[in-house]
This record gives C-alpha cells, structure tokens and sequence, in this order.
C-alpha cells in the first residue's frame, strides 16, 4: 500500500500518463490490433506499456482525464472528483461520473454515469477542470457507497481541507431537497475524524464498530523510554491498543530495514509494557471481519452491541483486495 499523500487544493492530482489523441497519430487501430497502443476511451490512446504498469487507482484517473480532455467543460462528481482530490479510491470503479443540470436527463452516456441534482451543488474548478466542492464530493460518496469507504473518503476530506468539518458535511446532506442515501450517509458524516492517519485505519474503524466494539481514540501519544510515539487505535478505558497495518512507523529512509524492524520491535514492546493488551492487523483481517473480530478479543477488547451482519457481509466486495489507494 501506498503511503499517505497530499495534494495541493489549487490543483487537481495530474494524469499519470500521456494520453493520445486519435487525430494525432495515423491509423491508431492498427496500433491498438499490434499491442503498441490501448483506448483509454474513444478517441484517446496511450502507450499499452505504460498502461499496463499502472494501478487501478491510476487507470481510473487517467480515464477521467481522458473524458475531461476529449469533453471540456464536465462537471466531474462521486469517485470521479475523488480521485482528482487525491481522496481515497478502491479498485477501478467501473464509470465515470459527472454532474448536469436538473433538466438533463441521467443515466449513462458515451462511456459517462450522469447525475442530475434539484439541489445546486458547490462546484470549484481546479487545473481548468470542473469538479464537485470536497464537501459535496464527501456527501455523495457517503449517500451511495458502502459506510467503510465512505468513512475513508470522509476522513480524508477531512484532512485535506481545512475549511471542511463534520458540521458542514452534516449540514450539506441536510439541506439536499432529495432524501435518497440521507439517512445513509449519516453514518460515515456523523463519525468523519481529521486525526485518521489514512484509508486502512478508517475502513478499520468502521469495521470495529459494525463488529459491536467501542469506538477508539486515534493517533494517541505514548511516551516510552524518552521517545514520543502515536499509536492508530486506543481504547482507554480498557487500556488496549491497536495498529492498523503493522507498517513501520517514522522510519527515515535511510534506515536499513534490519535497524527498522529492530526499532519497531523496541517501540511496539516499550507501548505493550504500559498497556493491558496490544492488537495488530492489516487489509486481509479488515476484509474478512471475523478475523478482526478474533485480534480484537484475543487483546482482551470486549463487544458493547450486537455485531451489524449487513455491512459486515458487503465488506469484502467493497475493498478490493489489493486495489486501494491511501491519499489525502
């Protein structure tokens, strides 16, 4: 997984490859039939190398590229401004989004999934395209994508924009005239936290909660032997800890990675020596929400509600195993 990145709000996240206009190049069919060349979208090609060495995450973006480069003037709503914002994205999502006016109709369109609204929406452009605000962006995700995801963008928005608060996003679902996803969205809107330190510990925060757990404190400072240390996840009250990914935390890199491990092991025994238990899990357990469960118990935190088996059971199709991008 890809560290944490942040993207400066003048600007929208660049394509990650060049694209290709059809009428540049002569006979582009020929090229695509050879393998030399792939369509990105009608119209727009790019090398088939430089295609293939892409993530889905990246795929997805330079698809959207494409749109605005061959459409000027869309209005790119849902995944398709998440992943301009540099918000967090799972896999490839299959379309396109972008918003019209109400009068238009929706559905899709020329490789497009439109969405109209009755409520005006704040539109900013960034690096001459046209996309939702990062509020409105949030909102939308949070109404129609599964509560773990949205609560990863949500939490990301968060802390990309420093305009932005839970407040606002809850005021924003408010005010929209249509009722469709309201009520969803509340979840995600409600328990959005700035202090979430990427998409792993905010899909995991969501799961500890539909699993009946209590809701963690996140980046806690411990102080051992000297030395100032965040953990992800802290319960007080029972006294536990949990790490969201087991990845090395604050290692410079220049460090080799045996002093690394060595170091991290040091951290990760001084932080157990102050605490009554200490959990560790990464993408894997997160998908298959038993296995969380069973960390979880296993550092002695106990369940205050039934677990909820709806979302649990959609979790897994809504992290695509190795195909999320950490940004924001």
């Amino acid at each position: 997984m890809s560290d944490v990145m942040n993207f400066s709000v003048a600007d929208v996240r660049p394509c990650p490859i060049p694209l290709i206009r059809a009428r540049t190049i002569p006979r582009p069919g020929v090229l695509v039939a050879r393998g030399e060349l792939t369509s990105v979208r009608y119209g727009v090609y790019t090398a088939t190398s430089e295609w293939r060495a892409l993530a889905p995450w990246d795929r997805y973006l330079a698809r959207v590229h494409a749109a605005a480069l061959t459409m000027p003037g869309l209005t790119f709503s849902h995944e398709s401004a998440a992943v301009l914002l540099g918000l967090p994205i799972f896999g490839e999502p299959p379309d396109v989004h972008v918003l019209r006016d109400p009068a238009a109709s929706s559905g899709s369109w020329k490789g497009l999934r439109i969405h109209t609204a009755s409520t005006p929406r704040q539109v900013m452009t960034l690096g001459g395209i046209q996309l939702t605000s990062w509020a409105e962006t949030a909102v939308d995700i949070a109404r129609t994508r599964h509560c773990a995801t949205a609560l990863a963008v949500v939490d990301a928005a968060l802390r990309a924009e420093p305009g932005l608060s839970v407040e606002h996003l809850v005021a924003v679902n408010a005010s929209r005239q249509s009722s469709r996803g309201r009520r969803r969205a509340r979840w995600a809107l409600h328990r959005g936290d700035a202090a979430a330190d990427g998409a792993l510990e905010s899909v995991s925060r969501a799961a500890v909660e539909l699993l009946g757990f209590p809701a963690p404190e996140l980046q806690v400072l411990f102080l051992v032997d000297g030395q100032r240390y965040y953990v992800d996840h802290y319960w007080r009250d029972a006294r536990i800890v949990g790490e969201a990914d087991g990845r090395l935390k604050y290692d410079p890199p220049e460090r080799d990675a045996a002093q690394a491990v060595f170091d991290e092991k040091r951290r990760e025994d001084g932080i157990r020596r102050m605490v009554n238990g200490f959990a560790r899990w990464g993408w894997d357990d997160v998908r298959a929400p038993e296995r969380l469960r069973k960390i979880l118990l296993s550092a002695g935190l106990q369940p205050l509600t039934p677990a909820e088996p709806e979302p649990l059971a959609t979790l897994r199709a809504a992290l695509s195993p190795r195909q999320i991008r950490e940004t924001g």
